[in-house]
């Protein structure tokens, strides 16, 4: 491999690897900072040392040794001035992995450690999403910022302060016994439902989806599954499966947006839909059901119906009717009131969204405008319809979206 090959291969690893490699060495090293300038050492001298000696058998392993071996340097420079940092050094020094110690059930096992660390309760809530988004799948402080809809050094502080507490607290670095994982479980689902659909429906930009962070979720989904098999964990797992089979026919040949009803159902995944399909009846049979289980068995529904036409309307308006109980939310609400235009008619539909609206909520979301553009477009309204789509372009902040919604309303001659 040439020298650019290797650098190219490196940056790929970082955007596969990194995260994993970080995780690891915050169980060798107990500290957030000094892994993390570890991890990004590592990766500097794999990218001097690489073109030189060639690629390593095991980059993973090389990676976390370097990385171990680059903070215990570090440690011991600055143990000239603090005598208490020589006797970390040798700790971390005599904490050398074993082979076994780097297999991928252990690496699996370091990331969900450093996910109950991270959605510790000491922490607050929106501390501890951040922090999990952050450290475990690696999105940038402004992709997080974009997920909570608030400004990147808003974030960055947070995160800070949050690995100080971490720190301060001594919070310990450990996947929670089996009686506290319940308790803990709730704001992980949660992580990893905000990182699937960043993924699948990127809040910004010009693609429509990033592949990278949809993987990653599913990913940490089915460590969480595996982990604690309960209803909700099979039910989030189901959901993504679902949603990511119909990665392949959401967008054009020039990534445009293609809406559901509209979509090559043949470009679908039918292995994910079937796992998924299976999961949602394993969540369904195990007892009391929540909101991440109901959305898949709408999710199954949608998968289930060979066209659009064939979607079975009333069984989906009953399981939206059941969320709605579960999670009481004008989103919620939003989607229901689709389904209800689906079943019952346009007008249906558009009473029960602008209903929503004069209620105050949903005003900056541009879903709830182009729902209702769209039904005033099927009901003939084309000044009603033509503004609607213009209110949801203007907010729309991803350029697909904005893009089908302006030819939507150019498509009304407006």
């Amino acid at each position: 491999m040439t020298g650019d090959d290797i650098h190219l291969r490196l940056e790929a690893l970082y955007r596969s690897h990194s995260r994993r490699v970080l995780a690891t060495l915050i169980r060798l090293l107990g500290d957030f900072q000094r892994a993390e300038e570890a991890m990004h050492d590592a990766f500097a001298a794999a990218a001097e040392q690489w073109p030189r000696d060639g690629e390593p058998k095991n980059p993973f392993a090389w990676l976390v040794s370097a990385g171990r071996f680059k903070a215990i340097d570090l440690i011991r420079r600055k143990a000239r001035f603090d005598a208490s940092l020589g006797e970390l050094a040798m700790q971390i020094e005599n904490n050398q992995p074993e082979p076994e110690d780097l297999d991928e059930k252990a690496i699996g096992d370091d990331q969900l450690r450093l996910i109950f660390t991270c959605c510790h309760p000491a922490l607050t809530p929106d501390a501890q999403v951040a922090l999990t988004l952050r450290e475990v799948c690696g999105l940038t402080t402004e992709d997080v910022a974009r997920a909570f809809l608030a400004s990147a050094p808003t974030i960055a502080q947070r995160i800070v302060r949050a690995k100080a507490k971490i720190r301060d607290a001594r919070i310990p670095y450990e996947t929670p016994s089996r009686e506290e994982l319940p308790g803990r479980l709730d704001y992980v689902l949660h992580v990893v439902y905000l990182v699937f659909n960043e993924g699948y429906w990127a809040s910004s930009g010009e693609s429509l989806t990033r592949q990278d962070l949809s993987a990653e979720a599913v990913r940490l989904g089915r460590l969480l599954a595996a982990l604690l098999p309960d209803p909700e964990t099979i039910g989030l797992l189901a959901l993504m499966l679902l949603h990511e089979a119909r990665r392949a026919a959401r967008a054009g040949p020039e990534g445009e947006l293609v809406l559901l009803a509209d979509q090559d159902r043949n470009l679908w995944n039918g292995g994910q839909i079937e796992e998924g399909r299976r999961l949602v009846e394993r969540a369904f049979a195990a007892g009391e059901v929540g909101t991440y289980a109901i959305q898949a068995a709408i999710a199954a529904e949608h998968a289930r119906a060979k066209e659009a036409a064939a979607t079975d309307w009333p069984r989906i308006v009953g399981l939206y009717d059941l969320l709605l109980r579960a999670e009481a939310s004008p989103v919620v609400e939003l989607n229901r009131a689709a389904a209800i235009a689906m079943r019952d008619g346009s007008e249906a539909g558009l009473a029960l969204i602008n209903a929503i609206l004069e209620r105050g909520e949903l005003l900056d979301y541009h879903p709830a405008h182009a729902a209702r553009a769209e039904l005033y477009r099927r009901l003939g309204r084309t000044e009603d319809a033509a503004a609607a789509y213009k209110k949801a372009a203007s907010l729309a902040k991803q350029e697909p979206a904005r893009q089908f919604l302006e030819r939507r309303r150019r498509e009304l001659g407006k």
